[in-house]
């Protein structure tokens, strides 16, 4: 398959993996933002092929996994109030919320439905009239520009009777707080290609010169990686520190420049709460004015609770890279994608997830394995 195939090539691999090992010279540390990048680090031993001076950290590039446990306890919330029909995308219907989840309120009786594109709950807003649909908008630039054609479809149409609870978030304000943390140690970055293909990768400009990071957009298989690596420590190596792209078959520097209108017609920049980094100036997005009375949270006029993770999970340092997934005491016991305890063991794109799937008998390095490609 065109644009898979070849960017699974085990030999172009193992090419990639000498070139950066004749290149590096001394200890690197390179953060991978997106979650579909690490499960792809993980599931093709990409990291096994690299010198042991180099270490892979993975970044919070999942958005079901920065959700902070105060919205979805917000989610369950609206969703258990009668005649309404609550929409939402697969995988966080088994987020753990403070007490429960959304799985488990399905259960009970609650008309929660899995969607596979935000228009799918403009569709089931105008068959049902007369119930009240909330569609659970979450993701990053990737999934925004959707959530806001829901959102301007809804109004010209006048459905009154659609909602929305937007935790919407933005990557580069997210890495800036990884990067001008005390005891931050990333030296490189892969940014994200899906969320560049939206925004362009300019505004890594200023961050990449700031922080004096290199910064590689690079897509999602084994020799995109590879190859964003290579270049990242090429960079490093000769003490320079600019944004590349790797991802140029998707990529272009200003991006998608009709999604990103439609976005800044329908949304705010605002802070946003992410799980295990905290409150994030300039990181979310929230319906503007104009559009407020699309807004759930206003609809249904509920409190914003605060809840603490279990105290055994250690997701937040898990999603800023300060631990491995296998780090974590109950890690592959107490904590599975059947009982998780925290949202990286839930999602498609979690860490904790692409280690039990990929890794679970094989945490220890000496003893990993390369996938097949």
């Amino acid at each position: 398959m065109k644009f898979v195939d070849e960017y699974r090539n085990a030999e172009v691999c193992q090419q990639y993996a000498a070139a950066i090992a004749r290149i590096t010279t001394r200890p690197w540390a390179i953060m991978e933002v997106c979650g579909g990048q690490t499960h792809s680090i993980v599931k093709f031993g990409i990291d096994t092929l690299l010198p042991e001076v180099i270490t892979l950290i993975h970044g919070p590039g999942c958005p079901v996994c920065v959700t902070p446990i105060e919205v979805i306890d917000r989610a369950i919330a609206i969703a258990a109030v009668p005649n309404v029909i609550f929409c939402s995308f697969g995988d966080m219907l088994r987020v753990p919320g403070s007490r429960t989840d959304l799985l488990s309120t399905r259960a009970t009786g609650s008309d929660i439905r899995i969607v596979y594109s935000p228009l799918d709950a403009l569709a089931i807003a105008a068959a049902h009239p007369h119930q009240s649909v909330v569609f659970f908008a979450v993701g990053f630039e990737t999934t925004a520009p959707a959530t806001a054609m829901l959102v301007y479809q809804a109004q010209q149409q006048g459905l009154s009777n659609l909602s929305l609870l937007v935790s919407h978030v933005l990557v580069p304000a997210a890495v800036e707080t990884i990067l001008s943390a005390p005891h931050n140690r990333v030296q490189g970055l892969l940014a994200a290609g899906h969320v560049c293909t939206v925004m362009g990768y300019q505004e890594y400009e200023p961050i990449a010169h700031t922080y004096r990071v290199p910064i590689v957009v690079t897509g999602f298989e084994p020799v995109d990686i590879l190859q964003g690596i290579y270049a990242c420590v090429k960079q490093l190596e000769e003490g320079r520190s600019h944004v590349e792209n790797q991802y140029t078959r998707s990529v272009k520097p200003e991006g998608n420049d009709m999604a990103q209108q439609l976005m800044q017609e329908i949304f705010a920049i605002a802070p946003q709460q992410w799980r295990g980094l905290g409150n994030i100036p300039r990181s979310g997005l929230q319906l503007r004015d104009a559009y407020a009375h699309f807004d759930a949270i206003r609809r249904f006029d509920l409190p914003m609770e605060t809840a603490a993770e279990p105290t055994e999970c250690i997701s937040g340092l898990v999603l800023q890279g300060a631990k491995k997934p296998y780090e974590c005491t109950a890690f592959g016991t107490r904590c599975t994608p059947e009982h998780p305890l925290g949202a990286p063991m839930v999602s498609s794109e979690g860490a904790c997830a692409a280690y039990y799937r990929y890794r679970h008998a094989t945490v220890d390095r000496s003893r990993m394995t390369l996938g097949r490609m």
